[in-house]
């Protein structure tokens, strides 16, 4: 009665996190070497080349956001069928252009409002630009891009095989669950 159907939840609910775990280490991982190639870009264009700070942040993110299209849709998000290349690569970058215009709204301030225009405000805001972009984007790209197909049928451990319930992939990462318990790379 109750007390198995809080277990089963309580079991799934555990699944469910530590799935959504490896996608977000994942995630971090590929955002990881973004946000080291943005940085690299920013400081070689802007301070190198002497291009303007926002626009070398813009040129510096689409650099980096092909690497995290390719990163995110063939490893962290793998698991997830495509829903049409032409269709994920356009949304994926009209968000990330959501995600530029926040870093390079929070570049603006610095350097603008604040009047901030040495090298080390510079970085630190692009920094925290980076940070609040990222939120929206891990946010976004679960939502729009690399979402899942559907419920996903999974057998419940510990029942004996005989119970297949649907699990609502929409906001965890879509593996299939194994008898084991384990949890799937």
């Amino acid at each position: 009665g109750g007390r198995s159907s809080l277990v089963r939840f309580v079991s799934t609910f555990t699944r469910r996190l530590l799935r959504l775990r490896h996608e977000l280490a994942k995630f971090g991982s590929v955002g990881a070497i973004a946000f080291v190639i943005t940085m690299a870009c920013f400081n070689v264009f802007h301070e190198a080349f002497s291009i303007g700070p926002l626009t070398s942040n813009v040129a510096a993110n689409v650099i980096a956001t092909l690497f995290a299209y390719y990163g995110n849709r063939y490893w962290t998000f793998r698991h997830r069928e495509s829903s049409g290349s032409r269709r994920e690569y356009t949304i994926f970058f009209a968000l990330n252009g959501i995600g530029i215009a926040i870093q390079s709204l929070v570049l603006a301030f610095s350097t603008y409002g604040l009047g901030l225009e040495d090298a080390l405000s510079k970085n630190a805001a692009v920094v925290v630009g980076t940070g609040f972009a990222t939120l929206f984007r891990y946010w976004a790209y679960r939502r729009w891009v690399f979402t899942p197909t559907g419920p996903v049928p999974v057998e419940l451990p510990g029942d004996g095989g005989g119970t297949r319930v649907e699990l609502d992939v929409t906001d965890f990462a879509a593996h299939p669950a194994r008898q084991d318990g384990a949890v799937p790379p």
